[in-house]
């Protein structure tokens, strides 16, 4: 297990454990989270192109709130494009698993897809959830809740139903090129109309070929803004058309301004977590 020191005062919330050994299946990242204050901790969650399944190993504290209001307690699946979405609760420890689309679709399922959502745990896995849930609370260090929420990973990756190639091709080519290849060019190269791409994708991976492209991008984009460089380099160097192009699409991502997305405490502690992001793995 590797415990992160924290990479500024809004990282210092946080005891941060990950896996000393790489994981089984690609397109799968964990992380281990356990706060540090006695008060209330209430964190704006920024847009991830993965999705996110958060296992609260606490007292049942864990309150999540999605854009429309809606709410969850306990453990969640969080959808991509989270805009929105905020997590509050006091003395919470929490186990994450951050799955690719193209793996979230077969672990998961279609429920786990529409972008903005936050479904309970429990009611997407049912009796496994449960079952997951009680070995992990009954773990006696993070390495062996790794090792028991990968082994469930990995078992119902195996039993489920993996994307198309083609969709997986396409999302791979979004990734590498962050989002600055045309749905047209795209459709050509695995030989499919424009329709039925966009079909296809949206029902596979939870959101439109533009969509993801946008979210790709701007992952890229935040990070690069938290490690303190101008929102006009980052324009320039991720692909944005210009400085307004970056502000436009970072508003419609989040209700924030990029220099907002910069300070967002969540970043803080980001690179720490996840120093592979789990999107840009294969499949």
């Amino acid at each position: 297990m590797r415990t992160a020191e924290p990479a500024r005062d809004a990282a210092s919330v946080w005891d941060i454990a990950t896996p000393s050994r790489p994981g089984r299946l690609p397109g799968v990242a964990m992380a281990g989270f356990r706060a540090r204050t006695t008060g209330v901790v209430d964190l704006g969650v920024v847009p991830y192109p993965a999705v996110t399944v958060a296992v609260d190993l606490g007292d049942g504290s864990l309150v999540v709130d999605d854009v429309s209001g809606r709410r969850q307690s306990g453990s969640v699946v969080v959808g991509l494009a989270s805009g929105g979405v905020r997590g509050r609760g006091r003395d919470i420890e929490c186990l994450q698993v951050r799955l690719s689309p193209p793996v979230a679709h077969a672990v998961l399922g279609a429920l786990a897809e529409p972008g903005a959502t936050v479904v309970s745990l429990d009611d997407l896995l049912g009796r496994d959830a449960v079952r997951i849930h009680e070995r992990l609370r009954a773990a006696r260090s993070w390495e062996d809740r790794f090792a028991i929420a990968e082994a469930a990973v990995v078992r119902r990756h195996e039993a489920g139903r993996a994307v198309e190639p083609e969709v997986a091709f396409v999302w791979r080519r979004t990734v590498a090129s962050l989002g600055a290849v045309r749905v047209e060019r795209l459709a050509a190269e695995v030989g499919w109309s424009r329709k039925r791409l966009w079909s296809r994708f949206r029902a596979q991976i939870g959101l439109t070929p533009k969509r993801a492209a946008q979210l790709v991008r701007f992952d890229r984009a935040a990070h690069r803004l938290a490690a303190g460089h101008s929102a006009a380099r980052v324009a320039a160097d991720i692909g944005y058309v210009d400085q307004s192009h970056l502000h436009r699409e970072v508003m419609a991502l989040t209700g924030a301004t990029p220099r907002a997305v910069a300070a967002a405490p969540w970043l803080a502690v980001d690179d720490v977590a996840w120093a592979a992001p789990a999107y840009l793995s294969k499949p």
